[in-house]
């Protein structure tokens, strides 16, 4: 009867300007697909040159790299009696297109260009490409001849418009266009089209998949389809991380889900539908048949094959299943992992160092990494070749098998622990135990030399000798004296991780792992060029809060009991001097806040577009319970004094897993001043204006302002 459509979908680990090892990739996943009996196979968006070309895509050279990829493509065997559906850029009429370009048996059917560009976060596509604005509109593209001596086309269609096979018709959504008001499938579904294709470029943050999926399932829960969704996966060279989760879904059930975190570079799903369900369940839908009568059709490209066989009674169709979604706590422990694998694997460096401070950050960080190590392991032990050849290559052993994740950790981690004289016995036994317990290579080493010789200097110069505070020293000795301990790790940390290897007669180097979480970066509580710049940071994106979570989780899954005292002790830097042994200095004392606080203002300033102003009027409502609104205004201004005073920081911050969508990564998420008037003098006013107009409505005495 022709009602049993077979499609795969997938999710690939494609690398930005990569072409040999993305057309390898491709090509797996279209043979893969062919074996399962497909006969339709979408993939991730600009799958061909890779999604995060960035302005390599004003290039020409991207442009004609793609087209001899795609070259390749049309004429390998493996894309023959297979409709494929890859992603390139292409310049028509010398402007610059994201587009899809879906062949069959060596002919493209069409090229679609994207219609919705994604521009906000950390999506910049209006500054390369531009949106095709002519809605169900078709041009000719004239192919260029690399192309042409394969298809023996001079032109094909380029524009808004939708398949119609033998059995059913199809329609094209790029992305963003699934997340906008006025997505494609709509109209397409009413004109007809009953499956929908989307092919992703989407990152993963922190509880986002959901949306993701929901968005998806309700596509075709209220006007009836097919939804296939494809994404990229992995890092392909910057501080993303492409969460998978490749998916179909049916009348608004998922009916096959792949995997959000995965060593797998090539991950394909196929699932056999009835097109008969979906007829059923558009037709008792009045209010949507009503609207269908009225759309404006869509051009239909008339391909000669269909997606079903003749004889399809008995072929079995998938079922719905539920969807199952990670805890942030497990977000934390597979998607920075597996970020900092490919990070390693592709940097072709020898592994990490990590500055093991004995407080929560490096050991969450030191704990990733030992995730990193378990999920190369399983993979190995799954049978994926690449992920050995690569650990072989890392470890340079051409025999190697990583079988035990705290032996692979030794061979590729080295951790250390800087002592000063102002570092505590507590923080040491700690580093030493949690690095005992996940296998890293272990280093203890006191800088107070370095750091003597380097304030020496300063004191035969000028004659002066800067004390800490404790001693009598000014607020300006202290932090600087604060600072010369913690950028001398950081000159430590890169000299150990470029030698350490060649002590132990191993070759190669280690790129140097930063541990500032997400909050610190955003008040600034860190020293410019410490053991915050690093070559990476897995955590840089993660806040305090669910860096506590995380850890609690690894005390359970990973049994690593040395987390409880980390887990049970106070933040601190250890950068003053001790009081009788003991800690003088906390972080949260240090910042004049608490990190759920600083949570709180970074969520408010970042994803709810607060300024100071803005934060007052809703913190007051907030904690009203807990906070009068003087207080509420003097805690506003603290955050926003020690936030722009420390935005400079922000421009040399390590390069960070995007995990937080109130992250203020400088680079292209979050776009500010940083020499701003830290007075903020208009702004203060008006909060001090509504607490003095507050506290007469409540009878309380007015004071002059809000400190």
């Amino acid at each position: 009867m022709g009602r049993a459509v077979t499609v795969a979908t997938c999710a690939l680990n494609q690398w930005a300007l990569d072409f040999d090892g993305n057309l390898e990739r491709v090509l797996r996943s279209i043979e893969i697909a062919k074996s399962k009996g497909a006969r339709y196979r979408l993939g991730p968006e600009l799958e061909i040159c890779g999604y995060g070309c960035s302005d390599h895509y004003y290039e020409s050279d991207t442009l004609l790299h793609s087209f001899q990829v795609l070259a390749k493509l049309l004429e390998s065997p493996v894309t023959q009696d297979i409709i494929c559906d890859v992603g390139m850029p292409v310049m028509h009429r010398n402007v610059r297109y994201n587009c899809r370009v879906i062949f069959l048996n060596k002919n493209i059917l069409l090229i679609r260009p994207k219609i919705t560009l994604a521009n906000a976060g950390n999506y910049r596509e209006l500054r390369w490409f531009t949106p095709w604005n002519k809605a169900r509109h078709v041009e000719e593209y004239f192919l260029p001849r690399i192309v042409q001596e394969v298809t023996g086309q001079e032109t094909v269609p380029f524009g808004d418009a939708v398949l119609a096979t033998k059995d059913t018709c199809l329609g094209a959504e790029i992305c963003e266009e699934l997340w906008a008001p006025n997505s494609p499938h709509i109209e397409m579904g009413l004109d007809g089209v009953e499956i929908f294709t989307n092919s992703s470029g989407s990152h993963h943050v922190l509880r986002k998949a959901h949306t993701r999926v929901d968005l998806v399932n309700s596509a075709t829960a209220k006007n009836g389809g097919i939804y296939i969704l494809a994404n990229q996966k992995g890092c392909d060279g910057d501080r993303l991380y492409y969460d998978g989760c490749a998916m179909i879904s049916v009348n608004g059930d998922t009916v096959a889900q792949g995997s959000q975190f995965s060593l797998d570079d090539v991950e394909v799903l196929v699932a056999t539908l009835d097109l008969e369900d979906v007829r059923s369940y558009r037709a008792e839908i009045s209010s949507r048949n009503l609207a269908a009568s009225k759309v404006c059709p869509y051009p239909r490209v008339k391909v000669n094959f269909a997606l079903s066989c003749s004889d399809d009674v008995a072929v079995p169709t998938c079922m719905p299943i539920q969807w199952r979604h990670h805890s942030p706590e497990e977000e934390i422990c597979l998607g920075p992992a597996c970020w900092l694998w490919d990070y390693l694997r592709r940097s072709k460096q020898a592994g990490f160092l990590l500055p093991l401070s004995g407080g929560i950050d490096s050991s969450a960080t030191a704990c990733i990494v030992y995730s990193m190590c378990h999920q190369v392991c399983l993979a190995v032990k799954n049978g994926n070749a690449e992920v050995l050849a690569d650990a072989r290559k890392i470890v340079n052993d051409e025999t190697y098998v990583p079988e035990d994740p705290r032996e692979f950790c030794r061979r590729i981690f080295t951790t250390c622990y800087m002592a000063s004289e102002n570092s505590s016995q507590d923080t040491c036994n700690r580093a030493k135990l949690l690095a005992e317990q996940i296998g890293s290579y272990h280093i203890n080493l006191n800088i107070d030399v370095a750091v003597k010789a380097i304030v020496g200097i300063f004191s035969m110069v000028t004659g002066r000798s800067p004390r800490f505070s404790v001693y009598g020293g000014s607020s300006r000795e202290n932090l600087a004296l604060q600072n010369v301990q913690a950028r001398i790790r950081m000159v430590l940390a890169y000299l150990f991780a470029q030698l350490t290897l060649w002590t132990r007669g191993m070759p190669g180097g280690l790129l140097v792992l930063g541990s500032a979480n997400v909050d610190e970066s955003l008040r600034g509580y860190l020293t410019k060029y410490d053991c915050s710049s690093a070559d990476i940071n897995p955590i840089g994106g993660i806040s305090k809060t669910d860096l506590k979570n995380f850890i609690q989780y690894c005390i359970e899954n990973f049994q690593l009991t040395s987390l409880r005292s980390i887990m049970s002790a106070p933040p601190t830097a250890e950068l003053e001097p001790l009081v009788d042994g003991q800690l003088s200095q906390t972080d949260e004392a240090d910042m004049g806040m608490t990190y759920a606080e600083l949570s709180v203002y970074g969520k408010l300033r970042k994803i709810a577009k607060a300024g100071p102003y803005s934060m007052f009027c809703k913190l007051i409502s907030i904690w009203k319970e807990i906070c009068t609104p003087r207080e509420v205004a003097s805690k506003v201004k603290h955050f926003f004094r020690m936030y722009s005073i420390n935005r400079h920081k922000m421009t040399t911050l390590t390069p960070a897993y995007h995990a937080e969508n109130y992250s203020p990564d400088d680079n292209r998420f979050d776009l500010r001043p940083f020499l701003y008037n830290t007075t903020w003098s208009w702004q203060f006013r008006c909060i001090d204006k509504q607490v003095f107009n507050l506290e007469r409505k409540e009878g309380i005495s007015h004071v002059e302002d809000v400190d």
